[in-house]
């Protein structure tokens, strides 16, 4: 018996050396290449059908891993979250690990976030491509998703587009925004708005107006997209204009995270990117926590608008699109780098 213990131990081994050596090592995209070669007008209709897939449960999509680096003599601080998702009969699935918020990394002259994709063969279980994208990727899907949101949640009359926090995200949810109907934009930032209005004025040939607080922007602006660090809240109720307005937030992905008070979400139609998630690290946390929603009070997620399972605007009301970032996304921009960049 022991000797046929060992042969089939034996055999075990073997097959597994064999089956790993068979695989081709995947193929390493660096920066550079990722960078010069996708667009946020390439992640557009992967997103949009990402989240069709989503809302019909279509796509396998696991909670988020956060892992925590806390500040030591040796490390931190910093987090790290990792997300995937596979939809459903397509050829790739996606895991994707986002470093953020490496602060100490600014005084050695690097970026405080970095990150890779890996993107899977959904046949075989093997690794195709290692994309490092430094959160390139994650931005071009979050501006995607901005796109989609605008797309379905507002009405073709709303065109003045206000932008609170002009960093990188918030360029990619002008380029997304431009996509969808001509627009104006409306700028406000801490630091960088002057900056941020005159390249996107440049690069997609439309107006904007930077404006000294954010209250003034709220006035003016019939969509607000916010993409700020989340540290508090970045607007309120009195100052949103009366005529209605979508608000499409993306600033809030983690616990500690909030960008819209818990009086707005009550007040809006809250159409959420996925509320088992957002209900944990987005902005219906803070709402469920003061108790001034439940689950219930979701209107929808943005996928069940988009199949038209749900109504997106009607009349003068305020919408909440809490946008926390799927796996679904990072699997439809994953098939969209691989499609292109593996071609080059």
């Amino acid at each position: 018996a022991a000797s046929l213990y060992s042969s089939g131990l034996q055999q075990q081994v073997a097959t597994r050396a064999f089956a790993t050596a068979g695989f081709p090592p995947p193929r390493l995209f660096d920066y550079e290449t990722v960078t010069s070669n996708l667009t946020v007008a390439d992640a557009i209709e992967s997103v949009e059908a990402a989240f069709k897939a989503l809302a019909k449960g279509k796509v396998d999509v696991p909670m988020p891993m956060h892992i925590g680096i806390e500040e030591s003599s040796v490390a931190g601080p910093g987090d790290c979250h990792i997300k995937g998702g596979y939809v459903s009969a397509t050829p790739t699935f996606t895991v994707k690990l986002a470093c953020v918020s490496f602060y100490k990394n600014v005084e050695k002259g690097l970026p405080p976030g970095s990150g890779i994709f890996i993107v899977v063969n959904a046949v075989t279980g093997t690794p195709l491509g290692v994309f490092q994208e430094n959160r390139f990727m994650t931005d071009l899907r979050t501006g995607a998703a901005g796109a989609v949101a605008m797309k379905y949640c507002s009405s073709p009359e709303q065109d003045v587009v206000g932008f609170i926090g002009c960093g990188a995200i918030a360029k990619n949810m002008a380029r997304a925004a431009a996509t969808v109907r001509p627009i104006k934009g409306v700028a406000y930032a801490i630091d960088g708005a002057e900056e941020f209005a005159a390249e996107m004025s440049a690069e997609l040939g439309v107006p904007f107006e930077v404006v000294s607080s954010a209250e003034e922007l709220c006035g003016k602006s019939d969509i607000i997209y916010t993409q700020t660090p989340g540290a508090s809240t970045v607007l309120e109720k009195d100052w949103l204009n009366p005529k209605g307005v979508t608000i499409i937030a993306s600033g809030s992905d983690q616990p500690t995270k909030c960008e819209i008070p818990p009086d707005v979400l009550a007040a809006s139609k809250y159409i959420s990117d996925l509320t088992k998630q957002t209900s944990k690290v987005g902005e219906l946390r803070s709402a469920l926590k003061a108790g001034v929603m439940t689950e219930a009070d979701v209107h929808a997620e943005l996928g069940e608008v988009v199949n038209g399972d749900k109504v997106g605007r009607e009349g003068n009301e305020i919408i909440v699109v809490d946008l926390t970032g799927t796996g679904a996304q990072d699997a439809a921009i994953g098939q969209v780098a691989w499609d292109k960049l593996s071609q080059l």
